[in-house]
């Protein structure tokens, strides 16, 4: 294996496009799904991943959002790097006590995502972090549930973004990165 200090640039790029893994029509008939669990096992190509990720965020962030599940993922270890917390942005249900929520499309279909409110304080800033930028659903509802909670998005960052989607355009006046655009 690539030591992770020689993962950066076009490297990383070629490195990433070459561990994440096209499942065609899934979860359900015309979507590809971008498995990303070879990149995960791959611990330099994974740990160059976060170290980008961190890297190219601008100012200080106080949490990092993490959408459930694979957001989960990426965000907690972009999170320690930053020396931020962590923020849980959980599938409808899952939070017990009070919670925020947002409903959202998708691809495939409809879902709602659910924060604790209490985690996040106003004015606190905050970078949501996720694998995959596709129709942009999930991560304008997160934009949405954290804005609620008075806080600040300072910037999204994914590993991936299929361009040919409109995610990026659901997110218009939100700094956007990713990692890899998978045209």
């Amino acid at each position: 294996m690539t030591d992770a200090r020689d993962l950066t640039g076009d490297a990383l790029r070629r490195r990433i496009d070459q561990l994440v893994r096209s499942v065609p029509d899934y979860p359900t008939a015309g979507v590809t799904f971008k498995d990303i669990t070879p990149l995960l096992a791959d611990g330099p190509a994974f740990a160059s991943v976060v170290a980008e990720m961190a890297a190219r965020v601008v100012g200080p962030v106080d949490l990092v959002a993490g959408m459930e599940a694979r957001g989960f993922i990426l965000a907690a270890p972009v999170a320690l790097a930053l020396g931020a917390g962590f923020l849980a942005v959980r599938k409808a249900g899952k939070l017990p006590g009070p919670t925020a929520a947002e409903d959202y499309e998708l691809e495939y279909g409809s879902a709602r995502v659910e924060i604790h409110p209490s985690t996040v304080p106003a004015g606190s800033r905050v970078l949501i972090v996720d694998d995959v930028l596709a129709t942009g659903g999930t991560a304008a509802a997160t934009v949405r549930l954290v804005e609620s909670c008075g806080a600040q998005v300072v910037g999204l960052s994914f590993l991936m973004e299929l361009s040919f989607l409109p995610g990026r355009a659901q997110l218009a006046g939100h700094r956007v990165d990713a990692l890899l655009d998978v045209g």
